[in-house]
């Protein structure tokens, strides 16, 4: 008798509203390294080369604000929403981002290394390089975004969805996927194949990427 075979359904991204209380209007000054801040909105501010490591806002949200070169290092955001924020250049390496929503932002290369992202949405932004090697990612969706490359390598993650966004280049060396859903991607190139154990993709991008898939593996298409 044959094995019988058994399906499992993708878990999607665990995500609800974020949904904020009145906030308080307050200058871009008030952001300062180390600073623990709550209900606050920020809108309008420069705060590009800023040292501001280990900040902690909760309940927050910034608007059209610029950081080029701005130091984040070590924050942490939680339940906080940042919409239409630029930023050539972001270090925000080792950053915690808990029920964050990111929007509408242009970015240029983004340091996100060995940070933790937990229940986070980042919907139509456009990335140079959104660099997350290293990082652990929990229920956090991409939704019509554009990237010229987005680095997951030796990257943990855990219910991720990328939906209708286009990436040209794909790293994924060393990645460990669980419920990762890649079917609303179209990618020009992916780096370390391996890293894609664990993802889920369509018939469509199955076809698409079988010339990869087969140099990978060293099968010749004839």
């Amino acid at each position: 008798m044959a094995a019988r075979r058994t399906s499992r359904t993708t878990s999607a991204p665990r995500w609800e509203q974020l949904v904020l209380p009145d906030l308080e209007e307050a200058d871009g000054a008030v952001l300062t390294p180390g600073a623990s801040l709550e209900g606050l909105r920020v809108t309008s501010a420069d705060i590009s080369g800023r040292d501001l490591h280990d900040l902690v806002l909760s309940e927050c949200e910034l608007v059209d604000v610029l950081a080029h070169e701005t130091d984040l290092r070590s924050a942490r955001l939680s339940e906080t929403r940042v919409r239409c924020l630029g930023a050539p250049v972001l270090r925000a390496g080792r950053t915690t981002l808990r029920d964050v929503e990111l929007s509408a932002s242009r970015l240029g290369a983004v340091e996100l290394f060995d940070a933790e992202l937990d229940t986070v949405l980042i919907s139509g932004c456009k990335v140079d390089w959104l660099n997350l090697r290293g990082a652990r990612l929990t229920d956090v969706t991409l939704r019509e975004c554009t990237l010229t490359e987005l680095d997951l390598g030796e990257a943990t993650c855990e219910r991720v969805a990328l939906e209708d966004c286009r990436v040209q280049t794909l790293t994924m060396n060393a990645a460990r996927c669980q419920d990762v859903d890649l079917r609303g991607l179209e990618v020009d190139s992916i780096v370390g194949l391996d890293g894609l154990r664990g993802a889920v993709i369509d018939g469509v991008q199955a076809t698409a990427w079988a010339p990869s898939f087969a140099d990978h593996l060293g099968i010749r298409l004839e």
